[in-house]
């Protein structure tokens, strides 16, 4: 494990899997990505694990992705694991999975919740699907948030990046529960209990049977390469400048 992602399995299998860079609000970077992706696989084959939650430590759930750890070039440093490719990973998880989200919930980090089978978010949490603000489209996450929030809501928080309420999120099917933010934890402990009374097997089969059939599909490939257009690199500068970017007429 690394310092900016911790594992704790209770006696129960109950595997939670924590964002912690609470300094950076859980933005995650390439080492972050990697070991996500390392637990995904540790996850699915350890019969030990019987659910997994995901949540942040600090304020935020997940503030996407840390454009100020990018370099010159748009690239993040380390072997790369693909956000694409993780949130596959915990989409098609044969153990069923549970985000916890306060705070922040963006890019990425809606991402990673949209790939949850069952979501909680605290009263003052908000989501954001920000990536045309600093010159890259979604591709990454956008199957799999289409998939839980519907092509009509995410073509428009997608196209304004504009942030929206757990409420609303819960309107449009991308949260599940929205609770008071000293209740997330209780109510967890609730859900996975009640996963717990269900028979593995049974679990794993279930999942994996409708994923077979309603597995959201992939974008083209060609946004890999997209933080290196003329688009995203203005975008990240303006980001770390904390100035509008160029494309912005007042």
């Amino acid at each position: 494990m690394i310092d900016s992602l911790t594992l704790d399995v209770s006696a129960r299998g109950v595997a939670t899997l924590t964002l912690n860079r609470p300094d950076r609000s859980n933005a995650f970077d390439q080492p972050m990505l990697n070991e996500l992706a390392r637990q995904m696989a540790e996850r699915a084959a350890d019969e030990a694990t019987r659910i997994v939650v995901l949540r942040g430590a600090g304020r935020h759930f997940c503030g996407g992705a840390d454009l100020a750890a990018r370099g010159a070039g748009g690239e993040q440093p380390g072997a790369p694991a693909a956000l694409a490719d993780v949130l596959a990973a915990l989409d098609s998880l044969p153990k069923p999975t549970i985000a916890v989200v306060h705070g922040a919930a963006v890019g990425g980090g809606a991402g990673f919740a949209a790939c949850c089978d069952i979501v909680l978010a605290a009263e003052g949490a908000f989501f954001s699907i920000p990536e045309v603000r600093v010159g890259m489209a979604p591709l990454g996450v956008a199957p799999f948030l289409i998939n839980a929030m519907g092509q009509r809501a995410f073509g428009r928080y997608a196209q304004t990046g504009e942030r929206f309420s757990a409420a609303e999120a819960l309107r449009i099917g991308l949260v599940h529960e929205v609770v008071a933010a000293d209740k997330l934890d209780e109510r967890c402990a609730e859900i996975a209990d009640a996963l717990l009374h269900g028979a593995p097997g049974a679990l794993r089969e279930l999942k994996t049977s409708v994923k077979r059939h309603f597995a959201p599909p992939r974008m083209e490939a060609h946004h890999a390469a997209e933080p290196r257009s003329a688009e995203a690199l203005e975008g990240i500068a303006s980001f770390k400048e904390k100035r509008k970017p160029s494309w912005y007429r007042q």
